[in-house]
């Protein structure tokens, strides 16, 4: 089983920032700070970025592609 059919199969194919900071390993309040700043590496992490209403997700197949390179 691939990175990205693992994470699919756990998250469905929009993570929330708490997904994603249980992934990464990282608290979430700490991820968002790392967002926001300006390092090539969180720079990819905000493109797979999207924005539904108020709530922020990330592309679920575009994480596993960022964390396999």
């Amino acid at each position: 089983m691939t990175i990205e059919e693992s994470l699919v199969e756990r998250y469905g194919v929009l993570m929330t920032i708490t997904n994603l900071a249980d992934v990464l390993e990282k608290s979430p309040e700490a991820l968002r700070y790392c967002l926001r700043s300006n390092n090539d590496c969180w720079t990819k992490f905000n493109g797979t970025r999207l924005k539904i209403g108020r709530r922020v997700y990330f592309r679920t197949i575009e994480i596993a592609q960022l964390l396999e390179s």
